[in-house]
């Protein structure tokens, strides 16, 4: 296309004048902005920029770029710029992309809720998360019942790899951290009973301490952390990927396939963990009597065998029972009721962990109220 076609012109009254004409097309010699620019820095009293499209034969969308950023550059420069000579069609598309709707209530103000309302909100929110944990609950307690009417309606090889993510997998972490609360007990005890000569009773207060209460409670909450989150998670996933909705749609309860297996899975292998782990507490007790404080390990452990009874361990085996199916529930729940969002299922891994291990503490007094009023 011929340049003179294509041209800028200073016309009366600071105005500037732009000749667009033939064919204006990608791949031609045509305007640039940088010209324009150019020559408004040649001309700096320029107030108005009109058009002659009278040549134009053809156009796409590379005017169209051109003029919008005309536009701009005029609005910079508080220059008006008259689109009336321009074609209907380029006119119209410039409307659309210059067209801003205005949101309907961008000026709507928000007001901060109160102190009343807040607690009010809260509040309702709070008895809508009881009657949510009930009613999983109850169908927790239903999928139970229904699995011993009738055939259980998951699959095996899910249960069997259930069980060995929450056994055998979890054993390294377990013995770890068991092992170092043993030995973290035995040697703060010591330090305070050898005071008074009676370091051998440091196996006393590791023995029954571990088998009694630590071993369930520190199992549980790793179990919180590590299972229990994994659960949530994969339900979470499986939410946001609607394919609990398709259980739903095939007639498959989601309580008996998904959350039945998880359940009976954690419960069943807690007791063993919390059994492993009483024996690596023993065993961290006993490196810290034997290795610094110079107590035979025989000793050490004809102390342990006299003064821990089979009351401590069943307690200790009790609760790690009772943490297996809170754990599993509080996993299970908060990953059904994950939202359909990526960042929802991070939120439900984390509210199961938090649930989780409030529900352990509290599972612990309640349970060690009752022994003492028991009196075991």
């Amino acid at each position: 296309m011929p340049k003179s076609e294509n041209h800028l012109k200073q016309g009366p009254d600071e105005t500037l004048d732009i000749h667009l004409g033939g064919k204006w097309q990608l791949g031609r010699d045509n305007l640039s902005i940088r010209d324009v620019n150019l020559f408004l820095e040649q001309h700096p009293g320029t107030r108005r920029i009109i058009f002659n499209c009278k040549n134009l034969d053809a156009w796409d969308s590379s005017i169209l770029t051109f003029l919008l950023s005309l536009i701009r550059i005029a609005s910079r420069k508080n220059i008006q710029v008259e689109k009336d000579e321009l074609p209907s069609g380029i006119q119209q598309l410039i409307t659309l992309a210059t067209a801003v709707p205005q949101k309907e209530d961008a000026k709507k103000s928000v007001p901060e809720p109160g102190f009343f309302e807040t607690v009010g909100a809260d509040t309702i929110r709070f008895v809508h998360s009881i009657g949510e944990l009930m009613e999983f609950i109850g169908g927790a307690f239903l999928a139970v019942i229904k699995l011993f009417v009738r055939k259980p309606r998951f699959r095996s090889q899910d249960f069997w790899q259930f069980l060995m993510d929450a056994g055998a997998r979890a054993v390294p972490i377990v013995s770890l951290i068991s092992f170092l609360v043993g030995l973290i007990l035995a040697f703060v005890g010591i330090m305070q009973l050898k005071l008074f000569g009676a370091q051998i009773f440091v196996a006393d207060l590791v023995g029954i301490a571990m088998v009694r209460q630590m071993g369930a409670i520190m199992t549980g909450i790793i179990m919180a952390g590590r299972t229990g989150a994994a659960f949530a998670s994969q339900l979470g996933t499986m939410q946001v990927n609607e394919e609990i909705d398709a259980f739903k749609t095939l007639a498959i309860s989601p309580m008996e396939f998904l959350v039945l297996p998880r359940m009976l899975a954690l419960t069943l292998m807690m007791p063993f963990l919390v059994l492993y782990a009483d024996l690596m507490g023993v065993l961290g007790g006993a490196l810290v009597a034997v290795g610094i404080f110079d107590i035979s390990l025989p000793m050490y452990l004809t102390r342990t065998i006299e003064v821990v009874g089979l009351n401590d361990l069943f307690i200790g085996l009790f609760m790690g029972v009772v943490f297996g199916i809170l754990i599993s529930l509080s996993g299970c729940m908060r990953g059904i009721q994950c939202e359909r969002s990526a960042s929802a299922v991070g939120d439900a891994a984390t509210s199961a962990v938090v649930t989780g291990i409030v529900a352990i503490i509290i599972a612990t007094s309640v349970i060690t109220i009752l022994c003492d009023i028991i009196g075991i």
